[in-house]
């Protein structure tokens, strides 16, 4: 799992820089010039287990107010992931995200606001923040307003699993994730995918991880699509393979993915060579 320009600014003076030794094949001018192939390789050393390459990535970017690197040190933040665990800190950077139009951070407050999510519930910011990431074409999002309008209605495994999740109650969260996408349920293959990649509820499993995007990429998710493509751009998870980088970026890109129609024209411009 990217508002205002003056929080971004605030927080990219407030965040202390470091210089990582996996992060020095590529420079900060690279990631600046290039924010769609940065997020690449903050995503990549993120898969490797190396938090803190990743965040100073996220961080050089979070500082110009990308909203793809704002989502990512939330969702360490969040997590605790080679951070203490800082649930103010991640909400601060899920706004900043969300008030600059990241759907995924939008997707997120508004789970993160509802009824029994990690935050004090809040309907009218959870609205809005989902009626944000709706609007922007997210799946998730739609489904949990239409969720929202007939409250008496069941709740499906997926949607237990999404509130579940939103609480930090992730080992929960994974087995109906589980039992959602063995019923068939593509969208929670791609978030069973996520848990075993971040490590949230089961040990990190980038094979499984790997696996598993791999089989809701076939069967048409956008996310997972792109997961598929940084995998083949980077090696990590999957064998080196631009070719096959470009033929999941172009599937997830023509489907309006943003963070893929971003990295097909920065590869596109950089003639693939901007990692």
């Amino acid at each position: 799992m990217i508002r205002a320009t003056c929080i971004t600014l605030a927080l990219a003076l407030a965040i202390p820089w470091s210089t990582p030794a996996h992060a020095q094949d590529s420079s900060e001018a690279d990631w600046l010039r290039n924010p769609a192939m940065g997020n690449y390789k903050g995503y990549a050393e993120f898969k490797m287990g190396h938090y803190a390459a990743a965040r100073h990535v996220w961080e050089v970017l979070a500082g110009v107010g990308n909203t793809d690197a704002l989502f990512n040190l939330g969702i360490l933040a969040e997590d605790g992931l080679g951070e203490p665990r800082n649930l103010p800190k991640a909400e601060t950077l899920y706004r900043a995200a969300a008030d600059a139009g990241g759907f995924k951070a939008q997707y997120r407050l508004g789970m993160m606001y509802g009824d029994g999510g990690s935050l004090p519930p809040d309907p009218g910011k959870a609205h809005h923040y989902l009626s944000l990431a709706a609007a922007a074409g997210d799946q998730d999002a739609q489904a949990r307003l239409a969720r929202l309008a007939q409250p008496d209605a069941p709740a499906s495994p997926l949607e237990q699993a999404e509130r579940l999740a939103s609480q930090g109650r992730h080992a929960e969260a994974l087995a109906l994730y589980r039992q959602a996408a063995d019923a068939g349920q593509v969208r929670a293959l791609t978030k069973l995918a996520w848990c075993h990649e971040a490590g949230r509820g089961t040990p990190a499993d980038l094979a499984t991880a790997a696996r598993l995007f791999g089989e809701a990429a076939r069967a048409g998710d956008a996310e997972a699509q792109y997961a598929l493509a940084v995998m083949y751009r980077t090696g990590k998870g999957q064998p080196q393979d631009r070719a096959q980088s470009l033929d999941w970026l172009r599937k997830a890109a023509a489907q309006g993915y943003p963070p893929a129609r971003a990295a097909l024209a920065a590869e596109v411009e950089q003639g693939g060579d901007a990692l």
